[in-house]
């Protein structure tokens, strides 16, 4: 039975001041083997959040399945309002968790981190640069990699290849890319020439390089409005994070892109000495005016889409016309060899 009239029915929901949501999906099931300082990793993770990010920014912690340790972890933040957003879940998988962080909610930009992941100072204003010297980036990745070109870029490409300003520029941290290959256990990663050089595209005073990684990137948030999917069948790999999180930038004739230097570092799940020093490194930030970046609607007609992330792709990337596409932006014959 029901007495009375719901107060909040028809009421239109208050507007709040963010406009950037972080979502990160966690998930420690126990501390041992492979987990064994997942949890203290996890800490680094969002300690570094915390410090690097701006009063505007809507923290939002998926926990897949984690253990009860962890679980009293993330409620002691909600509870002390350090996140904003708690959902406790069994293991459903990192992109159904995603997925049940990004609905329900309306933010301009939404950045989708691992656990693993330890931010460092301007890591936001730098990746609103990228967006606002870029009109068609539609993700923004803070960890560049020189081997990301040929993932899901056929368009940015297509859209600038005749232009001076699409070209293979120095590697500004190539310090930054080792600590990387190191984080994932494969120091040799990259060749040597990845570490001198990346394809990078100029527009004034900002350089971003082309393609993304998807352990961090950020999206705008319209790119994720007509998904079309409600569910991943894996919990983590197969083609779950291509189809969601980068094709959809593509499809909607946007661009995948980074940021010229590093400004997030991949821990891995081994703790090191260095993860804490880094963190020491990073300042609070002060910034409470920040001005929220207005985005004009992209469309693009589905055979032009074709044309270029398809169609393209199929011809740019064949060997024979990859190797005279290098060249043709700056790399030597030795160098586009083994590029």
């Amino acid at each position: 039975m029901r007495i009375g009239f719901n107060p909040n029915k028809d009421q239109v929901q208050e507007p709040n001041s963010f406009f950037h949501q972080v979502i990160i999906p966690v998930y420690i099931p126990n501390q041992e083997g492979y987990f064994k300082d997942s949890f203290k990793i996890l800490q680094y993770c969002l300690e570094s959040l915390f410090k690097t990010c701006h009063n505007k920014t809507y923290f939002t912690v998926v926990n897949n399945g984690s253990n009860n340790e962890v679980v009293e972890y993330l409620n002691n933040l909600y509870h002390s309002k350090k996140i904003n957003e708690l959902i406790h879940t069994s293991n459903i998988g990192k992109i159904n968790a995603v997925l049940k962080g990004i609905t329900g909610q309306n933010f301009k930009l939404i950045t989708i981190a691992d656990a693993d992941a330890l931010f460092l100072n301007g890591w936001q204003n730098t990746t609103y640069e990228v967006f606002k010297a870029f009109p068609k980036a539609g993700a923004v990745c803070p960890t560049p990699s020189p081997k990301s070109f040929s993932n899901k870029t056929a368009n940015v490409i297509f859209e600038n290849f005749f232009s001076n300003l699409l070209k293979f520029t120095a590697v500004k941290n190539p310090k930054a890319l080792q600590y990387f290959a190191n984080s994932i256990g494969n120091p040799e990663f990259y060749k040597h020439t990845h570490l001198e050089k990346y394809l990078t595209l100029s527009n004034g005073n900002v350089k971003a390089v082309i393609g993304a990684g998807h352990f961090v990137a950020t999206y705008r948030s319209d790119v994720f409005s007509n998904l079309g999917v409600l569910f991943s069948d894996y919990s983590l790999g197969g083609n779950s994070e291509d189809e969601i999180l980068d094709k959809t930038v593509v499809r909607n004739g946007l661009w995948r892109l980074s940021t010229e230097d590093n400004f997030v570092y991949h821990m891995g799940n081994v703790e090191e000495e260095w993860m804490s020093q880094k963190l020491e490194k990073a300042i609070i930030s002060s910034e409470d005016r920040i001005e929220e970046i207005q985005f004009d609607k992209q469309k693009e007609k589905k055979i032009i889409s074709w044309i270029k992330n398809d169609l393209f792709y199929r011809f740019i990337f064949q060997k024979s016309i990859k190797k005279k596409f290098l060249i043709y932006k700056g790399l030597t014959k030795e160098e586009a060899k083994y590029y």
